[in-house]
């Protein structure tokens, strides 16, 4: 089957990380010489304990839960604001991925969440990465020549075995056209619907026709 790209592939390995006890300062200077919007909490074993992001650090720096005061009647956004601690400060609990989810899962759970990124656990719980909406944007931002190759190589020719000339393939601005002829009528949308599961394609308009027993 043709394989989809997963939150493993796209992640960022290497992790900036806080421990509960970082001072306020320490973070602001972590965040900023990163230049990063947030960065895991991490207890002694490595694990994610929570978040924390550049909105938490301005809450601390004007005193007040939420930048623009829409939050003035938060108990836990004051608590924020006057934190001293990564501890203090971070969001909690945290939410997280796993690097075999698929990149649309984990679209879904940054848009169910309203969070910018998910640090990523095995199965022990603990980190081995973070990824971003920037790292999922980036799966499906493809060029033309990329998204052609894999249609012809993966999809045509080493799932569905078909000859290479049998089916023409044009890619322009992620909009695949499909002109040729398949074996027999019902590979048709089996085509299609393998060409619309790749990575970067926006559309699959299909010229094609069963070809005639001979």
């Amino acid at each position: 089957m043709l394989r989809r790209r997963t939150v493993g592939d796209v992640m960022t390995e290497e992790v900036v990380t806080l421990r509960p006890d970082a001072p306020f300062q320490e973070v602001a200077a972590l965040l900023d010489a990163n230049d990063i919007v947030a960065a895991p909490v991490v207890d002694d074993d490595g694990v994610p304990v929570g978040v924390v992001s550049a909105s938490d650090v301005l809450r601390h720096e004007t005193g007040m839960p939420d930048p623009q005061g829409q939050d003035e009647d938060d108990e836990h956004a004051w608590g924020k604001a006057r934190a001293r601690t990564a501890g203090a400060l971070m969001s909690s609990p945290v939410f997280t991925a796993r690097a075999d989810w698929t990149i649309p899962r984990a679209a879904r759970e940054l848009r169910r969440r309203h969070v910018k990124q998910l640090p990523v656990v095995g199965d022990d719980g603990l980190l081995t990465g973070i990824v971003t909406r920037s790292d999922l944007l980036d799966a499906f931002i493809r060029s033309d020549d990329e998204i052609r190759g894999e249609i012809e190589q993966d999809i045509l020719g080493r799932i569905l075995g078909l000859d290479e000339g049998t089916v023409a393939v044009e890619v322009r601005d992620g909009v695949v056209t499909l002109r040729g002829h398949v074996p027999e009528p019902r590979l048709v949308p089996v085509v299609v619907g393998l060409c619309q599961g790749v990575d970067g394609v926006v559309a699959v308009d299909a010229h094609l026709a069963a070809a005639r027993a001979g």
